[in-house]
């Protein structure tokens, strides 16, 4: 039996030493510099992942979007490379249907997440593409970059946001997608019902009218499916000429200190719509007041 023993584990030394794979001992300290938020945000599967990219210098540092710019340096200087960069992109919202401007067709009370209330006949909302507004992607989000707004819509902070994906996935109704930072002007709807239909579901439905892709440079907008789509390979034309004609304010400029700005149109049309809003209020209240 010792004998055995013996040959046996001369036999596992001889094997760990001719099977062994050398592992570049930089892949370790990289990987303990690394953030560790397993987003992806970088194309790869996790940190130790990207670790063994930038090691074998096929990405730069720059490429994690959760880095400190003195992390991305130390790593630079570690490996000896440049530190680089990539334009930072964000999620963004296609919807600005907020319970202050779309219509409700029913009183949804069901488990209190946007994937339950799709399931019910695709929640509460007139609108079948519009958020839901119960915050499964808030929930989702790893780095506390999506707050509720009061109209029960995402609103994305930038700075946080490193692109994770989390949010893309968590969207039953698929509102979400990434995009470069620089993307400012936005078509903040996914509704393809024409005109009257959408606006019937929705004060901020894009009623495919065409007025952005008149006013926008040549061939930055067209009009597809009744809705508006925006060209990004030509985002370098875009200005807020697009948006002033909007007369729902459905296309935005996404501006990171104001947030979505709409056009003059979409402006007055709110106003008067929340105007009338408050006339029938009060009608109502003075109703309610004389039968009692």
């Amino acid at each position: 039996m010792a004998v055995l023993g013996i040959g046996l584990s001369s036999i596992l030394a001889l094997a760990n030493k001719k099977l062994h794979i050398f592992e570049d001992p930089r892949i370790e300290q990289v990987d303990d510099l690394l953030p560790h938020a397993n987003c992806g945000a970088c194309g790869f599967p996790g940190c130790r992942a990207f670790a063994e990219e930038l090691v074998a210098g096929d990405v730069t540092p720059g490429a994690c979007p959760v880095s400190s710019s003195e992390c991305v340096a130390t790593i630079a200087g570690l490996l000896g490379i440049e530190a680089g960069a990539r334009e930072k992109r964000v999620a963004r919202l296609a919807c600005a249907g907020g319970k202050n401007v779309t219509r409700m067709r029913a009183n949804y009370a069901g488990l209190s997440t946007c994937r339950g209330a799709s399931l019910v006949a695709g929640g509460g909302k007139g609108c079948p593409w519009g958020c839901l507004g119960l915050d499964d992607c808030m929930a989702a989000c790893p780095f506390d970059a999506i707050t509720m707004d009061e109209n029960e819509l995402p609103v994305v902070d930038e700075d946080k946001c490193t692109a994770c994906g989390a949010c893309v996935l968590a969207c039953p109704k698929h509102l979400f997608s990434l995009h470069d930072v620089n993307h400012r002007l936005w078509v903040a709807c996914m509704n393809n019902e024409r005109g009257a239909a959408a606006k019937k579901q929705c004060e901020a439905a894009c009623i495919g009218c065409g007025l952005c892709a008149k006013d926008a440079a040549e061939g930055l907008i067209e009009i597809t499916g009744n809705l508006a789509q925006i060209d990004f390979g030509r985002i370098e034309a875009a200005n807020m000429d697009a948006i002033q004609r909007c007369p729902t304010g459905a296309i935005v400029w996404l501006d990171k200190e104001q947030g979505p700005i709409i056009g003059a149109k979409a402006v007055e049309a709110r106003q008067k719509a929340a105007a009338k809003a408050a006339e029938e209020a009060a009608a109502a209240a003075a109703a309610k007041q004389e039968t009692a």
